[in-house]
């Protein structure tokens, strides 16, 4: 049975002019929720990775504030040496760029927003660790914040793209806008994280050392994370790497899932599981070099996977909600890859790289009930091939149609 599409919202495809000198602008998923929360909030922070596009999308929806970029350094230098004058260059609000580089722009923003509510300032940072600290103390219940990471497959407009090419090329904006680009992206992207936010995060003269963690990480995509191990092979202790770590998840490149637990009475892991926030950037750090390498390459299924794993947290940040992403794992190595708790319900899903439906897909989802006393709203096989189901008690999904999970 086809899926059907009814009560679901897909973003129309539509072709790109990447030549153009003012490209088409991608639609994105969380506009509604900016667009909502700048009623409400005097200060609204978008936070991600670098690239992710989080100007591109604030100045689409307001393009009526004046940008600021604090990379820029006679900027910064004036938003430093002289906050208020800064500040007050537009009576009706700015939006400042990096904000995270001249923290002390957030005090005098509070000051600003506590005596005129009606001023906006729209914030972006790179940091999640250095801006929500900043947040936190200097504008707490005066700022909404969220999280824009790279493109969902739903705002892709290459809906025909092969799952080979779509894991290699990745989700980052300028990669989906940019046909072959992915090759000269991530090198870059990769030397500017290293240069710049190891740099200034973690203050270490070995970047080559800080590289080979990063590869190590990507080597063990959906496996449970072993500070002592991977501590051994690059020759640090595990509370460097715990260190290493944190900066890169407060640099959006990693995220942790943590196993589920609730209402469990069985003896279950507690370690988490590593997966980077890119796909793209996986495959680069593991040196595959073109889609029919990855085609083969023994952690094909690991990337498939990560890949849908930060689909579903995806549809978490897009609507302005915070984790809830798990995976189940027992000490009998029983084993659900992946279970979204919404509204008390959770969605399981197991995730398979193979095109052929096989029953055995099936196997740990129609035991799942066993294990959990939560109640399960729905259960899927996501996989690559076309063949579709959604009539049974276990739904059968292509990949590029895993929002159909959520629709009611």
């Amino acid at each position: 049975m086809a899926v059907s599409k009814k009560n679901c919202t897909f973003v129309a495809d539509f072709k790109l002019n990447t030549m153009a000198t003012n490209p088409i602008y991608i639609p994105r998923k969380m506009e509604e929720l900016l667009k909502e929360a700048a009623q409400y909030f005097s200060v609204l922070s978008v936070t991600g990775p670098r690239q992710s596009g989080k100007s591109t999308i604030l100045k689409h929806l307001f393009p009526e504030y004046k940008q600021y970029s604090m990379k820029d350094l006679h900027v910064r230098s004036f938003a430093e040496n002289d906050p208020v004058a800064f500040l007050n260059q537009h009576p009706e609000g700015m939006f400042i760029d990096e904000v995270q580089k001249v923290p002390v722009l957030l005090d005098y923003i509070q000051g600003i927003v506590d005596n005129h509510p009606e001023r906006k300032f729209l914030l972006t940072g790179s940091s999640n660790l250095e801006l929500l600290k900043g947040l936190t103390e200097s504008l707490p219940g005066r700022a909404g914040v969220y999280e824009l990471l790279p493109m969902s497959l739903e705002e892709t407009t290459d809906s025909a793209k092969e799952a080979n090419q779509q894991m290699y090329d990745g989700l980052y904006p300028a990669v989906c806008a940019n046909k072959n680009i992915a090759r000269l992206f991530y090198p870059s992207y990769v030397k500017t994280y290293l240069e710049k936010d190891v740099r200034d995060l973690l203050k270490i003269k070995d970047q080559m050392q800080f590289m080979k963690f990063m590869k190590l990480c990507a080597a063990r995509i959906g496996s449970l994370f072993n500070a002592t191990e991977i501590g051994a092979e690059v020759g640090v202790d595990k509370n460097t790497i715990n260190h290493w770590l944190s900066v890169m998840q407060a640099s959006y490149l990693v995220t942790l899932l943590p196993p589920y637990y609730e209402n469990i009475s069985k003896r279950i892991v507690k370690t988490p599981k590593l997966y980077f926030n890119d796909p793209g950037l996986a495959c680069y750090l593991l040196d595959i070099e073109s889609p029919r390498q990855l085609e083969i390459d023994k952690m094909r299924g690991a990337i498939f996977e990560n890949m849908i794993v930060m689909e579903c947290i995806k549809h978490r940040t897009n609507q302005g909600k915070e984790g809830n992403v798990f995976f189940y794992r027992d000490s009998n190595q029983n084993e659900v890859d992946i279970l979204v708790k919404e509204e008390g319900k959770l969605y399981a899903i197991e995730v398979k790289s193979a095109m052929t439906y096989q029953q055995a897909f099936e196997k740990t989802l129609r035991k799942l009930p066993e294990w959990t006393g939560t109640p399960i709203a729905r259960r899927a096989v996501v996989y690559t091939g076309d063949f579709e189901n959604t009539a049974g008690d276990i739904w059968l999904l292509n990949y590029r149609h895993l929002a159909q999970l959520w629709c009611q």
